[in-house]
């Protein structure tokens, strides 16, 4: 911007616009080429099992050419964009578009609203919009929520719908071709628990567009970006900063900023353990006798459980289940005492025909199918109710369930799941259209467990901030609500879209959406189509684990098939040495946690965030910085003793021989060093603040478990333990 030039300026000639926030251009429109197109279509939604099908009949889609300036202040401007008529089955139809810019806050707005004919039918209303933003050929483009297979966008368009993340998720694999021929369930490269309407740009720009519709967001052409709409978003907004690390805090700090995590989830290892209060007991111990830093049990059936052909599932009735967990209630007093928290799982259904189904349904707690019946969605070979979170009375009695059944009865946390299912032909209590709030619905969820949270705090203030919830669906709004991200159901091995490597583009396209804790299941969870967790997966798995805010387990939904924590001691040991490791970084941990509450900077970053000169940073979607400080490159491959990497500018220490690289700027170097198990290549800053503490966790780990290589000729096998 230059002196004296107001932060919103437009550019006039003939026909043509440009308009221009901080001298940057926002969008340029001419006849040929419009800002905005409107048109009408149908959209056809296929559900199975929350795996979504989506298309359309697009019946019309034209540009808005001519344009009016109605209204010219500084820092703000209106402009009508019209269209003169295009003919439907016989009939005029006139599009337009009312367009008020404005400088808010020191961001721009651009709020949308459109002129109806007198006596203009539904049907010939628009339904349909895409707009043209401007986009640079050299641009890189992050965010979206929390994509898994790509974190630069640039080249590729992203529809934007929550749902099941698919399994496989890749077109070109075998598994997701199974998985399509079963059920539908592959999915593809954009599937995603946590769409968001919002991207980041390497100009130092985000936007994010209010709309809850159906849209894509299609960053392939050079000079421009399109973003197509099943509804009129009610407004964009812009901010655009003078670096990566401010553009990313002034989104964060629109959406709203994430609270606190407590220190006891960042002391240690989270065991993911299922069967009975009397095995939870046993697990407890042997890892302990391990030496590993135990700081909770994750239970996901305490509630009971259910067996399908899938595998073992969970009994959706939040209610303690006394018969498979005994004595839990006086259990987890025992545990607390000794530093061990327990934790649980619910989701926003319950089961047909269970307590808790029977309480909502006379109460008109759960939403309606078309015929004003309770709707039944079909979760595999059982049937549930969804509680309307639109009934302000259901919300109210949904608080309560958590209230009293997990939290009074002694939980510290529990997965919060689900969230993406609602079908579009529900009807809902608040008349809203389900198309609209389906991906509202996961935010609506989060915002649930946030309030029954801090309600319960109220009676229960020597408790307050102890307690953390983890979810896997989300959306604008969701990073207020949800404390944790847990990155949902990735395959237990290690494909590239769907297993141990999609950690890292979810962890850190979630950072650029302003959310910036996140975490997975340690060895992932979907065990199907011959897939089975093997020794060394897991292990690379813990050790990626032990470098983000949270380890936690997951048994799996097939765990005799799975190799897990406990499988043999040489596993046992690896799990102690990583989890002391993630225990010495705790001090270092807890003040990235209180940047992202306070300034939100996440604490897993892409590599450009803090290196922008570094044209190879803004590329690498296999490596991470956790904070400013150390640099995290986890092997991503089985039978590896040595990774490949890129270092950005400066001095780096690796962490466990020593040694000292120096990489130039500002382009930075590649290198490759040894990573033996139990040596996940980490690098930290020389001169860093923290170096004696480093130092002091390589001490730790060592002490406790040597590493030790693992090659080709010398792998650890796959081995089906429930054999």
């Amino acid at each position: 911007m230059t002196p004296n030039q107001e932060p919103l300026h437009i550019i006039t000639d003939k026909k043509n616009l440009r308009l221009l926030f901080k001298g940057e251009e926002i969008f340029a429109h001419s006849p040929e080429q419009p800002f905005v197109y409107a048109g009408r279509g149908t959209g056809n939604y296929r559900m199975f099992r929350g795996n979504f099908h989506i298309s359309e009949r697009l019946k019309e889609l034209v540009g808005l050419q001519d344009w009016d300036l109605l209204e010219s202040e500084p820092n703000r401007l209106v402009i009508r964009f019209s269209q003169g008529c295009s003919i439907y089955h016989g009939r005029k139809s006139h599009y337009n578009l009312i367009l008020q810019a404005a400088v808010v806050s020191d961001r721009l707005e651009l709020s949308c609203t459109t002129e109806t004919e007198t006596g203009q039918a539904p049907q010939y209303k628009p339904n349909r919009w895409r707009f043209h933003f401007s986009a640079q050929t050299n641009e890189q483009v992050y965010g979206c929520g929390e994509q898994f297979s790509y974190l630069n966008l640039r080249g590729r368009a992203f529809p934007l719908w929550t749902s099941e993340q698919g399994v496989g998720r890749n077109k070109k694999s075998y598994v997701t071709w199974l998985a399509d021929v079963a059920e539908g369930a592959g999915g593809d490269y954009y599937w995603t628990f946590f769409p968001q309407t919002s991207f980041v740009s390497s100009r130092h720009l985000w936007c994010y567009a209010d709309c809850p519709a159906y849209s894509v967001f299609d960053f392939s052409a050079p000079d421009h970006h399109e973003l197509y709409f099943w509804d009129l978003p009610s407004r964009f907004v812009f901010g655009l900063k003078p670096s990566m690390v401010e553009t990313i805090q002034d989104q964060s700090a629109y959406f709203g900023r994430q609270g606190m995590l407590p220190d006891w989830v960042m002391e240690g290892v989270i065991l993911g353990v299922q069967g009975g209060t009397e095995t939870c007991e046993h697990k407890l111990a042997v890892a302990r006798k391990a030496h590993v830093p135990v700081v909770g049990i994750w239970a996901q059936d305490w509630e009971g459980i259910r067996i399908t052909s899938f595998g073992q599932r969970l009994r959706w009735n939040w209610v303690w289940d006394q018969e498979r967990y005994p004595g839990l209630d006086r259990a987890i007093k025992t545990w607390n005492r000794d530093g061990v928290r327990f934790l649980g799982y619910i989701n926003p259904y319950v089961l047909q025909d269970h307590s808790l189904f029977q309480e909502a349904e006379p109460q008109g707690y759960l939403a309606k199918n078309g015929e004003g019946r309770t709707y039944l969605v079909d979760f595999g070979e059982f049937y549930a109710g969804i509680v309307d979170l639109t009934n302000p009375e259901a919300f109210r009695w949904f608080k309560g369930v958590i209230k009293h059944n997990l939290l009074d009865f002694g939980l510290s946390g529990w997965m919060v799941d689900f969230g993406e299912y609602l079908p579009t032909d529900t009807v809902l209590y608040s008349g809203r259209s389900a198309e609209l709030a389906h991906n509202e619905w996961p935010a609506l969820w989060a915002r649930c467990n946030y309030e029954a949270v801090q309600e319960w705090y109220q009676d229960h203030p020597e408790k307050q901030g102890q307690i953390v919830y983890f979810m896997r669906a989300g959306g604008p709004g969701s990073q207020k609500w949800c404390p944790l991200m847990w990155a949902g159901d990735q395959n237990v091995d290690w494909s590239e879209d769907d297993g141990l490597p999609s950690i890292i583009p979810a962890a850190l396209s979630l950072a650029m959406s302003g959310h910036g804790l996140h975490h997975s299941d340690i060895g992932g969870y979907t065990t199907l189509f011959g897939m089975k967790r093997t020794k060394e997966l897991f292990m690379r798995w813990a050790e990626l684990a032990s470098l983000t805010p949270v380890m936690r387990g997951h048994e799996g939904n097939r765990p005799r098939d799975n190799w897990q924590f406990d499988s043999d001691q040489e596993t046992l040991a690896h799990l102690a040495r990583m989890g002391h490791l993630h225990r010495a970084l705790l001090p270092y941990l807890r003040t990235l946690v209180v940047e992202n509450a306070e300034r939100g900077i996440p604490v897993m970053r892409p590599l450009f965030l803090h290196y922008e000169e570094d044209s190879e940073a803004w590329h690498i979607k296999d490596q991470y910085l956790l904070g400013p400080d150390l640099l995290v490159a986890p092997v991503l491959e089985p039978a590896r003793n040595e990774r490949k990497l890129h270092l950005p500018p400066g001095i780096w220490c690796h962490l466990w021989s020593g040694e000292t690289f120096h990489s130039p700027g500002p382009a930075g170097m590649s290198c490759t060093v040894r990573a033996y198990l139990g040596e996940p290549p980490v690098f930290y800053r020389a001169g860093t603040a923290w170096e004696a503490l480093f130092r002091e966790a390589l001490t730790t780990c060592e002490a406790l478990y040597p590493s030790r290589p693992v090659s080709k000729t010398d792998a650890i096998t796959v081995q089906d333990i429930s054999k």
